[in-house]
């Protein structure tokens, strides 16, 4: 039986990241990939084909809907098939770049196409063949939930695996859940033309943003045609002819729907977005020894390591709060090293930002607060809409809302959440101002560039020593 130093089970962000570590580290090491291709979740059903097909549909929306009123343009073509196969294209060349290239490049590291499970503690089986490991990380990620409702199965329904590769648009579509997916897809297909319903079971969208930004958004998201509607219970789902048809039933009160009563909602398609659900069923953990949460999620500590002290977990396999490929890329290269040198690495998630990549986009960093007065803390927010930034008006696009929490006893900024136009690349100055313990006054003091929207962090700061309003353009 071959002996590895580190066997990595997965083939995403979060196992490359560990193959590359232990790669650098001269470690014996072992990478087995099952389920999608190399690259996992992200490369190829997330993150970049998304955000094509995201940036695709604001190219044709947007140059029909502006607010520039001199400005007249005509959509002389638009194929929904070609626009989804150069999404292929694009999805095949990184993966090709990022993951197969690289893997080339990994001397002391092996690779196997197949399905891994513990046969004990210290030994998996992939293909019939028994391999040992002195070390593992588990990085096999997650599956999108399809929730238990009547009728869904034998109606048919989408998820963003099928829904990326599909080349025949529906003209109408039901997304159920209101998540960063599912609001990304709403978007992304509303704008290529297709009739969009999100339904929420929950009485927000976007959770665990902001109440403040997750409401803007969902406004403006509504301003433009996608009806949302949130506390509903999905009852059942049905297939008429062509149609499909979610019966639920509306919790709250919506203009022109009463509230309790069941609405249906016709569409063509059906794209489930109601969570995941860690991909920890075949792997036989109860034989290695490796606990598991109520959600299947692997539990692990701040250094990644599971109950058992030689295995460790990373992703979306496991139960940590948030869950983003940069994440699970820093956290494998962690699991790896401290798999194979001791250390005790670990990631202070208060620093990470997020971002939907809606338009405008939600981005955030830090506390809430909410969970600043829940660690008994006291702090301050202050909350400024986009036309109090001078680069909004000079587009044109004042949608926007910026909040940020304060420890209201020395000032240091503890939180930055936003909706806005670019919101995804503004929000990565909050890395450095929570990495610098930056109080409002170091804000102040700084010179952004003007005009641009990154200077609504700097707004946003002034308001809580100044009435903006007040201010000149360029103070």
């Amino acid at each position: 039986m071959e002996e590895y130093d580190l066997i990595i089970i997965g083939g995403g962000a979060g196992a490359f990241a560990a193959a590359i570590k232990a790669n650098e580290l001269r470690a014996k090491a072992l990478i087995i990939n099952h389920g999608l291709p190399l690259g996992g979740t992200c490369v190829n059903v997330g993150c970049i084909p998304s955000k094509n097909l995201l940036k695709a549909g604001e190219v044709l929306y947007y140059s029909q809907h502006h607010n520039f009123g001199g400005i007249k343009l005509r959509t002389e073509e638009f194929d929904f098939g070609k626009t989804i196969q150069e999404e292929l294209d694009v999805v095949a060349a990184m993966r090709k770049e990022k993951y197969e290239e690289v893997l080339k490049n990994l001397q002391n590291v092996t690779f196997i196409e197949g399905r891994a499970k513990f046969t004990s503690p210290v030994e998996i089986e992939v293909n019939g063949q028994k391999y040992q490991g002195k070390k593992f990380v588990i990085a096999t990620g997650s599956t999108a939930n399809v929730p238990p409702i009547s009728g869904i199965k034998e109606a048919g329904y989408l998820t963003h695996i099928e829904a990326l590769a599909n080349k025949k648009q529906p003209k109408s579509l039901v997304i159920i859940g209101a998540g960063p997916l599912g609001l990304e897809f709403a978007q992304m297909f509303y704008h290529f033309g297709t009739k969009v319903t999100v339904l929420q079971k929950g009485n927000t969208i976007l959770p665990r943003v902001e109440p403040e930004i997750a409401s803007a958004l969902q406004k403006y998201l509504s301003d433009e045609g996608i009806e949302v509607y949130t506390e509903v219970e999905t009852l059942s789902v049905r297939k008429e002819g062509s149609e499909k048809v979610v019966k639920a039933k509306i919790n709250k009160f919506v203009t022109g729907v009463i509230k309790g009563i069941e609405q249906e909602f016709r569409a063509e398609e059906i794209l489930l977005a109601a969570g995941k659900t860690a991909n920890t069923k075949d792997l036989n953990l109860q034989i290695a020894g490796v606990e598991i949460d109520e959600r299947l999620a692997i539990k692990v500590n701040e250094y990644q390591k599971t109950s058992k002290d030689h295995i460790f977990a990373v992703g979306d396999v496991t139960n940590q709060k948030l869950r983003l490929e940069t994440i699970a890329g820093r956290e494998g290269t962690l699991a790896a090293k401290n798999a194979l040198t001791g250390s005790r690495d670990s990631i202070n998630y208060w620093q990470v930002p997020y971002a939907v990549f809606t338009y405008p986009a939600v981005a955030g960093i830090g506390m809430t607060d909410a969970e600043v007065i829940e660690s008994g803390g006291r702090c301050s927010c202050n909350t400024i809409d986009f036309s109090k930034v001078p680069k909004a008006g000079a587009i044109k696009d004042t949608r926007g809302v910026i909040k940020m929490v304060i420890n209201s006893e020395n000032k240091k900024i503890l939180g930055i959440h936003m909706v806005a136009p670019e919101a995804a690349d503004i929000i990565n100055q909050g890395i450095y101002i929570l990495k610098g313990e930056m109080t409002v006054d170091d804000v102040i003091d700084s010179l952004p560039v003007f005009p641009t929207l990154s200077e609504s962090i700097k707004i946003a700061a002034l308001s809580f020593t100044t009435d903006i309003t007040k201010l000149s353009c360029c103070i």
